[in-house]
């Protein structure tokens, strides 16, 4: 426990002095008990939890199964978004033969933006249960457009879709659109 030490000086000459106390406090129980005391909030705390979003990945494939042969690709039956540097995002539904500069076109992130051409390619789509939307976020994009992006998918309720790297073609022809 804390002690106080007091210090005896004898009176010179007969009067009385009042004696000078120089306390000296011992802080090492305060210490620990500070100690115990965080100790006690960490351990009955919780922590915070963690935000995380949930990305439907498709399940690795099975070598012991034989795999089916790939299908012919239908471009009618997807879209391809490209998230691009300043909140811009670029969409087209072309082959390496058929991009450029005039078939990938810019949208917003609006309302009636990015939300109705994905409404509008899902409808013009052959078999729309196999729409899907690939997203292609460049170097220059923002997490904040991905999110937004993932967003959309849940409000025009795209359950297939993708996030890929841009082919060599798209970048190319990105960068012609953004000026690099």
């Amino acid at each position: 426990m804390a002690q106080v030490q007091v210090q005896d000086k004898s009176a010179k000459g007969g009067k009385v002095r009042s004696k000078k106390n120089n306390p000296a406090v011992d802080m090492t129980p305060m210490v620990d008990l500070n100690f115990l005391l965080l100790m006690f909030f960490m351990f009955t705390s919780t922590f915070s939890k963690p935000n995380v979003m949930d990305l439907g990945l498709p399940a690795k494939p099975d070598p012991t199964k034989p795999q089916p042969p790939p299908n012919e690709i239908d471009l009618s039956n997807s879209i391809t978004l490209l998230l691009g540097k300043d909140n811009r995002v670029f969409w087209h539904q072309q082959d390496q033969a058929g991009l450029n500069d005039q078939t990938m076109t810019e949208t917003s992130f609006d309302r009636e933006g990015i939300r109705e051409i994905i409404k509008q390619a899902k409808a013009r789509a052959k078999k729309k249960e196999l729409f899907t939307v690939i997203i292609k976020p460049t170097d220059d994009a923002v997490y904040k457009n991905f999110v937004d992006i993932l967003d959309e998918m849940a409000i025009t309720k795209s359950e297939r879709y993708g996030v890929t790297d841009l082919k060599p073609y798209e970048k190319a022809v990105y960068d012609k659109k953004v000026g690099n």
